[in-house]
């Protein structure tokens, strides 16, 4: 294993580590509302998630866990120019 990937995993492992810890101690909600999602990850990119139906909302609310990973992978393809695709 080389000294990259080792610190991929560390690193991953401490977000979800902490990400873990908060939500058992009810610090961080199991969902957000439409407008919490805009100020996390920009309107037009919650937007475009949905249109995409990659993420729904459900009485105003969007699960926080779909949409932390859906910020996380990588979904430039979708968004870019024809001309740059």
């Amino acid at each position: 294993m080389s000294i990259r990937e080792l610190c991929a995993l560390l690193t991953n492992a401490t977000i979800q580590g902490t990400t873990k810890a908060l939500s058992v101690s009810l610090t961080l909600q199991d969902s957000y509302s439409k407008a919490r999602s805009y100020q996390l990850y920009g309107r037009s990119n919650v937007d475009r998630w949905i249109s995409e139906g990659l993420i729904k909302v459900s009485d105003k609310k969007i699960d926080r866990f779909k949409l932390e990973a859906i910020a996380a992978a990588s979904n430039r393809r979708t968004y870019l120019p024809v001309a740059d695709r």
